[in-house]
């Protein structure tokens, strides 16, 4: 577990109303079909002094959030999801009765904080590994392709281990190609489905999250190069943004936790 961006921590407040409104008009909710309920999940106090953001809110997260004395809990993967057992039992139960005793505020935004232009996990990911003319393509809207600076054009493996480096070492070049990679398209969290959609642009490697097994025979007989570098890994910077956002916005107390996943 690691705490970050503590040297920005400062006192303000708003209201849970007036966060809730103007996130959903900064992040767009409503224009997405999610497989989450985007924005309050779950009600806590009415004035909000200090807020925790993290990707997941799973135990170790809220319990962290709580030692941290955090009135509110912004993450990117809330607790409901559409399909889940509707049931208040197990470790849904026990992350529930944290939140409620406790008086906290839990807000999640899943598609919105992937795709938003300006702090989305798509626009972070492109800054973190420096793509230049990274634009949206698709029809889903949500993956980006860019370019490597300069016009550099490079092999599938320098691309890959220069990701990974990026990515504390976890990323993996699932499929080579023997093509020079210069045009790159990317998801981050669980956009192997996009793979299509990367190769239907005309992309030279496609990097993710995560990824399932077909992904790989696909990228290997389009020559694309394929590159994963974790769920968790590439959707850190979405949510970070988000918190120093509020922090510029409200002048409030905001930190980012992360509880690693390996995924």
């Amino acid at each position: 577990m690691q705490v970050a961006d503590q040297a920005s921590l400062r006192t303000g407040r708003v209201t849970r109303e007036e966060l809730s409104r103007h996130l959903a008009e900064f992040l767009s909710i409503r224009r997405f079909k999610d497989v989450a309920p985007n924005g309050l999940q779950v009600e806590g106090a009415n004035l909000i002094l200090n807020i925790v953001v993290g990707v997941t809110a799973n135990q170790a997260f809220i319990d962290e959030a709580i030692a941290a004395g955090a009135d509110t809990i912004i993450v990117h993967h809330g607790v409901f999801w559409k399909g889940d057992d509707p049931r208040i039992v197990g470790f849904h139960r026990q992350r529930l009765a944290r939140l409620i005793n406790h008086n906290m505020n839990l807000f999640a935004y899943h598609l919105p904080l992937d795709a938003h232009p300006e702090l989305g996990n798509n626009i972070e990911l492109a800054r973190k590994l420096s793509f230049t003319r990274a634009r949206v393509v698709g029809e889903s809207e949500l993956m980006m392709m860019g370019e490597l600076g300069n016009g550099v054009k490079t092999s599938c493996q320098l691309l890959a281990a220069f990701v990974a480096r990026r990515f504390n070492g976890r990323a993996v070049l699932y499929a080579s190609s023997t093509r020079l990679m210069q045009n790159i398209a990317w998801c981050t969290g669980a956009g192997g489905s996009l793979l299509q959609e990367a190769i239907n642009a005309g992309a030279d490697a496609f990097i993710t999250g995560e990824i399932s097994e077909h992904h790989i025979h696909v990228a290997r007989e389009s020559n694309v190069a394929l590159i994963a570098a974790g769920h968790h890994a590439t959707e850190r910077g979405g949510i970070a943004a988000l918190g120093r956002y509020l922090v510029n916005r409200y002048d409030i107390r905001c930190q980012f936790i992360d509880v690693d996943s390996p995924l």
